[in-house]
């Protein structure tokens, strides 16, 4: 896998959340990790439903472990964690150098990423700003607001900002008078 933007999942437990996060790895261009204990079965035609067919062109791997994880990849390493003293923009990642791949790590739905990685990493981790009276946000709208964060700080590397399959200029000449075949 060799992709710049890494999303990496921590024992993801429900499958549509890991479905629509393979599905935002594939629109912003980013490689995904995945480490067991999964709390479903990948090859289960459910599951494959849930990706919306994304899993097709999904750049994804599965690991035992995070130690097996950590050791096949060597980068920077960001936590996603409600413990976190600071938001995704607060992390500086235009200036990790263009070579390095970065990783953003989020927990399991039920308990995040277990504490005794976290204090590894401490000066790692950050979260979503949000009302006190909130727990956490659904884990696939987090990991999209720190793609897209991350992304925009490195200027959208190799995404387009213009309709691709319809034409960049598709709304000019759209006429409601023509009738779709």
């Amino acid at each position: 896998m060799d992709k710049r933007v890494n999303v990496v999942l921590f024992e993801p437990e429900i499958p549509q959340n890991t479905g629509n996060i393979m599905r935002t790895c594939v629109a912003a261009d980013c490689g995904l990790h995945l480490i067991k204990p999964l709390g479903f079965d990948i090859d289960n035609p459910k599951f494959r439903r849930a990706t919306t067919g994304h899993i097709t062109w999904a750049d994804y791997e599965i690991y035992e472990n995070f130690d097996d994880f950590e050791k096949r990849n060597p980068g920077e390493y960001y936590f996603m964690t409600r413990y976190g003293k600071v938001p995704p923009s607060s992390v500086k990642f235009n200036e990790i150098p263009s070579d390095t791949k970065i990783y953003l790590v989020f927990g399991r739905e039920s308990t995040g990423v277990d504490k005794k990685i976290l204090k590894r990493y401490i000066d790692r981790c950050f979260r979503i700003p949000m009302t006190g009276e909130c727990r956490s946000l659904n884990l696939s709208n987090t990991v999209a607001i720190t793609v897209y964060e991350c992304l925009r700080q490195l200027d959208y590397p190799g995404l387009s900002c213009t309709e691709v399959q319809r034409g960049a200029d598709f709304l000019e000449s759209y006429d409601e008078t023509i009738k779709p075949l």
